[in-house]
């Protein structure tokens, strides 16, 4: 039985998770896989705190070169996050001749080409499976068990935290600040949450995930993106009604020869697998040609789930070494995709709602305005009017182009008869 050594940059939440882990399950792990896994060195900034697992003061260090070019060291696992000094560090492991586990989707989705074009070159591995969706396998799946399907569409529920709160607003009602004071609470949304609540980091995974199902190469800018501080309970309380509900997804959708990619608000029919997906979970929808339709769900952040993705991509790779010697890295992606579709361009179902003085003729004068840009009315309901006269006008819409839509309300806003921005959200079958 070989012994395979690694090296760990970073001993946070997750970095102590999966030292835990490793620790804790080392005689479960070498029994199951094979492998006896060896910590030699683990780095970071701060090495005098108290840790949930205790390890020897000896293989703790400060110094990431003690890492990077200890040549006993096989495997090293970033745990650090950010986009610097973590992708140099990276990049330095690689030309070390040592393999990577990452669990940064900031990184990958701003700099992935570059690393595995490396990793390609002097046949080493990356492995990210705790980039997205934490303890869920959806990266595995997609690279190696689904490789012989065409994807059309890969959509999914992948951030907690924005779940959460909306769950929250759904369930009791209460306002965006409220449901995000209970997150921050019960430590599901960090003290400063605008990379969760402003959808970044839906559209860091996003990016991840058309990479894997796609083959095309995204950026966080190439993604339109929209986080959930605009929503209000009302309208999870009027797509209830009607019907749906509210979630955050992260949408990679095949549109002929180009590629859908979108985070935003959307209401999804409570019929739909993803509308019951509640709470700090993660789901992610996958259709293929050959696998039809599945579901993966489960708990996507923390350090239990996390830290059972980055053990798994630490034995798959330890078992390749134990086994052939080395392991040949392939990291490259087959584009059939044409280009990224402009939001503008892409065709949906709306929900609107407007807030408009109560008197006559103000549901003639939006229908008229909608019209004109070429969007058809499927509903309308007039909400109980407010202390202030202002009414909520409710509309959901057959299926029209964003720009026209885009168009309208700009018209429609400009009103003196519309009181406040009109709530737009999208929606989905």
């Amino acid at each position: 039985m070989k012994k395979i050594n690694i090296g760990i940059i970073g001993f946070g939440k997750i970095g102590s998770g999966v030292v835990k882990a490793l620790m804790s399950k080392r005689v479960f792990l070498k029994e199951k896989s094979g492998v006896e896994i060896n910590i030699v060195r683990i780095c970071d900034k701060d090495i005098k705190s108290k840790r949930p697992v205790m390890v020897s003061k000896s293989i703790l260090t400060r110094s990431i070169s003690k890492v990077l070019y200890d040549p006993k060291i096989h495997i090293v696992v970033e745990l650090m996050g950010g986009i610097r000094p973590a992708k140099d560090l990276i990049l330095e492991a690689l030309r070390s001749g040592k393999h990577v586990v990452t669990a940064n989707k900031a990184l990958l989705a701003d700099s992935g080409n570059e690393i595995f074009s490396l990793a390609n070159k002097l046949a080493l591995n990356v492995a990210f499976e705790a980039s997205v969706g934490g303890g869920i396998p959806i990266i595995k799946s997609l690279k190696e068990g689904f490789i012989a399907n065409r994807f059309d569409l890969v959509y999914g529920i992948v951030n907690g935290t924005s779940n959460f709160i909306l769950t929250k607003m759904a369930e009791g009602s209460v306002s965006f600040k409220d449901a995000l004071k209970i997150a921050q609470s019960k430590g599901y949304a960090e003290p400063d949450p605008y990379l969760d609540i402003s959808g970044m980091d839906s559209s860091h995974k996003l990016s991840i995930l058309a990479l894997l199902a796609f083959g095309i190469s995204a950026k966080p800018s190439d993604i339109y993106t929209e986080g959930i501080t605009e929503i209000e309970s009302n309208d999870i309380q009027y797509a209830r009604e009607l019907g749906y509900a509210v979630k955050l997804l992260a949408i990679a959708k095949r549109s002929g020869d180009s590629l859908e990619l979108r985070v935003h608000p959307t209401m999804i029919p409570k019929s739909h697998l993803l509308a019951n997906v509640d709470g700090v979970y993660n789901a992610i929808f996958v259709k293929g040609d050959l696998i039809g339709e599945n579901l993966f769900y489960g708990e996507g952040a923390g350090a239990l789930a996390t830290s059972s993705a980055v053990v798994s991509d630490i034995i798959g790779i330890a078992e390749q070494i134990s086994c052939c010697g080395k392991v040949t890295g392939h990291m490259a992606f087959r584009k059939d995709i044409k280009d990224i579709k402009n939001i503008s361009d892409i065709r949906t179902r709306f929900y609107v709602r407007f807030r408009a003085i109560d008197k006559p003729g103000v549901l003639a004068k939006i229908s008229g305005i909608l019209g004109k840009h070429n969007i058809s009315i499927a509903s309308v309901t007039q909400k109980e009017k407010k202390a202030s006269n202002i009414v909520p006008i409710v509309m959901m819409t057959h299926e029209a182009l964003e720009l026209d839509m885009a168009k309208a309300l700009k018209e429609i806003d400009g009103l003196s008869i519309i009181k406040k921005k009109t709530v737009k959200i999208r929606m989905e079958s």
